[in-house]
């Protein structure tokens, strides 16, 4: 495999982010890394798409038709692009805070993976800090599929930390319709964050998990907020 090659580097308001080339054989991946630290790249969508899969599972059969989804986080567009795939989503509201991200996906190299899904019309973009638009925005859905960090115990910067906690899981519930779906992508389970889960009120708490070829497996967390 060859060294990774910079495509672009940029220095926001939260740090810098930077898009890497991957080339191995005939096969090319993409890689973002957030203030030096490996977010996510192309290589393996499989628990991105269980992000989406899993929280439209867990709602009840009869809202699944039409059922809205808010994903934070855009990352390299599997997420987006699974829901996008799936005709059940009725909208589909995505949040990233880096600008650079956002124009990778419009007109940059990660455009072919996630192209289709932009020009969908139920797909809309909104630019801001995801801890932010959950704490003030008065918009609800139907599931939440949070995957702005390496997990609960793992975040790429400090802001992210009070998302993972009582007031950050309260903000997700005022943003779910009752029975609505929380569902947060982890690179380790975290049997803390389980426990959070449940003092904040959401039932039917479990973990899903992805096997890795090495280490231990990537995993959903999900909650429901009662109806």
């Amino acid at each position: 495999m060859n060294s990774p090659v910079t495509l672009d580097r940029r220095e926001g308001p939260y740090g810098e982010v930077v898009l890497r080339r991957r080339d191995a054989g005939d096969r090319t991946d993409f890689e973002i890394i957030a203030n030096g630290t490996f977010l996510m790249d192309t290589s393996d969508g499989r628990s991105e798409r269980l992000l989406v899969d899993a929280a439209m599972e867990a709602l009840p059969a009869r809202a699944r038709a039409g059922a809205s989804v808010l994903i934070g986080g855009l990352g390299v567009g599997f997420s987006l692009a699974h829901a996008a795939a799936d005709p059940r989503w009725g909208r589909i509201a995505v949040v990233e805070r880096e600008e650079a991200i956002i124009d990778w996906h419009r007109s940059g190299p990660l455009a072919a993976l996630s192209g289709r899904a932009l020009a969908d019309e139920r797909t809309v973009i909104l630019h801001t800090d995801l801890v932010t638009y959950l704490e003030t925005s008065g918009d609800t859905y139907d599931a939440l599929c949070l995957d702005i960090d390496n997990g609960p115990d793992w975040t790429v910067t400090e802001d992210n930390e009070s998302l993972y906690g009582a007031r950050g899981l309260a903000s997700c519930a005022a943003r779910l319709n009752p029975g609505g779906v929380l569902a947060v992508w982890s690179a380790r389970p975290s049997g803390d964050f389980e426990e959070s889960l449940r003092n904040a009120g959401f039932s039917g708490v479990r973990t899903e998990e992805i096997p890795v070829a090495r280490g231990v497996p990537d995993v959903v967390h999900l909650g429901i907020r009662p109806a």
